[in-house]
C-alpha cells in the first residue's frame, strides 16, 4: 500500500512536501496499528457502501494512537481507498479521466486545509464519502450528483416536484478560474453522463455562498463568477448567522477582526468591507434548465 500511495500521490501532482508528510503519517499508523489499519482498508474492499462515519470515527482513534494529526488521518483513510475505487470505477464501465478528476477532490481538499489550519490532511473528510459511494463525480471543473429536488417549482413552462431527479452541483476550490467554458462544458458532460436516469427535462440545481444575491452588488460585468449566477434562477437564499463560513472565500478562520483577512482580490475587499459594517454573509440556492 505504501508504494500505491506514493505512485497515486505523484499521479496526481501533490507537492513533495505533502508526500512525504502523508508517508511518514502511514508508516506511524502502519508501526502502531497495522491490523486496525487493514480491517478498515479490507472493509472497503469488500464493498463501496459502507458506513464512512464509522471509519472516520475509527480512523481517528487510530491516529491518535499513531501520534498523527486527526485530519491527517481522514485524508490518508480515503487515498487508500482510492486503489479499490479506481477498481469500482472500471467495474462499472467509468473513464478512467473521471476517476482522476473526481480523486483530485483529495488534493484540493488537502490545499484547503494547509491554507486554513497549516495542517496536511482534511478537516471535512466526511465529504469524501459521496465520491467514494460512487454518487459523486468530477466531470469537467465541476462536481455533480442526483438527487430529488425538495422542493416545487414552476416557471417557464418547466416543473419540478419534490421526487424530481435533478442534478446538484458543487463548485470545488481548485485553485484555478471558473471560466466560463469551463462551466458549460462540464454541464454538458454531466447531462451526458446522467441522462439514462433522467427525463427530458435537465435541470440542474446548486445551493452555495456563491450564489449569495449580493454578490452582484460586488461583482463587475464579465466576472467568471456573474456569469455562472446568471445561469441559475434563485428560488431561496439566506444570510448566516456568524462569520463562520468566510474561510471559503479567504482561507483562513476568521479571528473577530476584519483587517486581519487578505484584501488581494475585488471579491475579497468587497467581503472585508461588508462584515467591518457588520453585515451579513449569505448563500443562494438556484435552478438551471439546461437546454
Amino acid at each position: 500500500m505504501r508504494k500505491y500511495l506514493e505512485g497515486f500521490m505523484h499521479e496526481c501532482a501533490y507537492q513533495g512536501d505533502d508526500i512525504s508528510a502523508l508517508l511518514l503519517a502511514y508508516d506511524l499508523l502502519v508501526s502502531s496499528c497495522s491490523d486496525e489499519l487493514t480491517t478498515l482498508i479490507s472493509e472497503y474492499d469488500e464493498g463501496y457502501n459502507i458506513d464512512f462515519e464509522s471509519v472516520l470515527s475509527r480512523m481517528k482513534m487510530l491516529s491518535e494512537n499513531a501520534g498523527i494529526h486527526e485530519y491527517t488521518g481522514s485524508l490518508l483513510i480515503f487515498l487508500c481507498f482510492t486503489k479499490r475505487l479506481r477498481e469500482y470505477y472500471k467495474e462499472k464501465g467509468i473513464a478512467d479521466e473521471i476517476f482522476l478528476a473526481s480523486v483530485l477532490d483529495l488534493r484540493y481538499k488537502l490545499d484547503e486545509c494547509k491554507c486554513v489550519y497549516g495542517i496536511v490532511g482534511s478537516f471535512v473528510a466526511k465529504w469524501f464519502s459521496g465520491f467514494f459511494d460512487l454518487t459523486r463525480f468530477a466531470l469537467g471543473r465541476l462536481q455533480f450528483e442526483l438527487v430529488d429536488f425538495g422542493s416545487e417549482y414552476d416557471k417557464g413552462g418547466v416543473k419540478l416536484a419534490q421526487n424530481t431527479k435533478v442534478i446538484n452541483v458543487h463548485i470545488p476550490r481548485t485553485g484555478t478560474r471558473l471560466d466560463r467554458e469551463s462551466a458549460l462544458r462540464s454541464y454538458q458532460l454531466a447531462k451526458e453522463f446522467f441522462a439514462p436516469r433522467l427525463g427530458e427535462t435537465i435541470a440542474f440545481v446548486c445551493s452555495s455562498w456563491l450564489l449569495f444575491p449580493r454578490h452582484r452588488e460586488m461583482l463587475k460585468e464579465g466576472s467568471n463568477l456573474l456569469a455562472f449566477m446568471n445561469d441559475y434562477d434563485l428560488v431561496s437564499s439566506g444570510e448566516y448567522s456568524s462569520y463562520n463560513e468566510v474561510w471559503r472565500l479567504f482561507d483562513i478562520m476568521y479571528d473577530g477582526d476584519p483587517s486581519h483577512l487578505p484584501a488581494d482580490t475585488s471579491l475579497r475587499r468587497a467581503y472585508v468591507d461588508l462584515i467591518s459594517r457588520g453585515e451579513k454573509t449569505g448563500w443562494g440556492r438556484g435552478v438551471f434548465i439546461y437546454k
